[in-house]
C-alpha cells in the first residue's frame, strides 16, 4: 500500500510506509508519544463521510504535513507545528505526512490510498 499525489497526469508516490488509522483508539491515539517518523512514512485516517474534522499536535514532538481530503481530492493542506499545531478541514480522508512530504501539493489535487 502507499499514498500517491497526482497532478497534471502524472503520479509520485509520497509514501510507502503506510498506517490506517481505523479504530477508535488508533484515531484517538494518532501520532501522540512517537519520537519520530520514517521519511517515507503516512498516517491515513478513514471516515464514513465528509465532514468538519480537526487535527492537534498535543504530544506529538514533530512538526508534520496534513492533508484534508474529500474523496481523492485535496481540500486542505497545512504544516502542523509540534506540541502546538492545530488544523481544521472538510474531509473524509486525513492523511498526516512528515513534513515537506507534501510541499508541491495544492487544493483541488488528487491524492490516493494504493492497495
Amino acid at each position: 500500500m502507499y499514498v500517491e499525489h497526482r497532478q497534471d497526469g502524472t503520479g509520485r508516490t509520497i509514501a510507502s510506509d503506510v498506517e490506517v488509522a481505523d479504530t477508535f483508539l488508533t484515531k484517538a491515539r494518532g501520532l501522540m508519544f512517537r519520537r519520530r517518523i520514517p521519511d517515507d512514512y503516512a498516517l491515513v485516517f478513514e471516515f464514513d463521510e465528509v465532514d468538519k474534522r480537526n487535527l492537534h499536535m498535543v504530544f506529538v514532538p514533530f512538526d508534520i504535513d496534513a492533508l484534508w481530503l474529500a474523496g481523492e481530492e485535496v481540500t486542505k493542506k497545512k504544516r502542523l507545528s509540534g506540541w502546538t499545531g492545530i488544523g481544521f478541514g472538510l474531509a473524509d480522508r486525513i492523511i498526516e505526512l512528515p513534513a515537506g512530504a507534501a510541499d508541491g501539493i495544492e487544493r483541488g489535487d488528487t491524492v490516493r490510498l494504493v492497495e
